[in-house]
């Protein structure tokens, strides 16, 4: 899968500064099943205080320092945040439905993305997550999961 510029520069910075954290949703989908349109990519991260300053770090590289609150206020008041717009958005996401972020790291599924070290949600968590999100979109895509491994 082609990773857009923004996309990537945004990895290699979570990389270059230790971020913990997951490729989710559609991307993860298209790890598993026929690739499909997805107009963002998501990141599912630990909502930590260590996490919290090495994502700082990253999002003061990316360009938006002068967006961010000030230290003492936390990035993670909400359990996503959006960077940009379809087709190139960028979803930093905390909580998810079904799934633990530790839960979903213990059995991660580590690769590549365009070249570039990723982890990834593993099948399984993925599913219980799609189930448990429960929108039309995620049901069609556990149908697609499934018959896959049936087959």
């Amino acid at each position: 899968m082609k990773l857009i510029q923004d996309s990537r520069e945004f990895i290699e910075l979570l990389n270059s500064e230790s971020v913990p954290f997951l490729v989710i949703g559609g991307w993860a989908f298209n790890r598993y099943a026929e690739p499909r349109f997805t107009g963002d990519i998501d990141f599912f991260l630990r909502p930590d205080a260590d996490t919290e300053r090495r994502l700082r770090r990253v999002l003061e590289a990316f360009g938006f320092g002068p967006a961010l609150p000030p230290p003492e206020r936390s990035l993670f008041t909400k359990p996503v945040i959006m960077l940009g717009r379809p087709p190139h958005r960028i979803d930093l996401i905390t909580a998810i439905d079904g799934v633990t972020f530790d839960e979903a790291w213990e059995d991660r599924e580590s690769s590549e993305l365009d070249g570039i070290p990723v982890h990834f949600i593993s099948r399984q968590h993925l599913l219980t997550n799609k189930r448990a999100a429960g929108r039309d979109k995620d049901l069609a895509d556990v149908r697609v999961l499934e018959k896959l491994s049936s087959d």
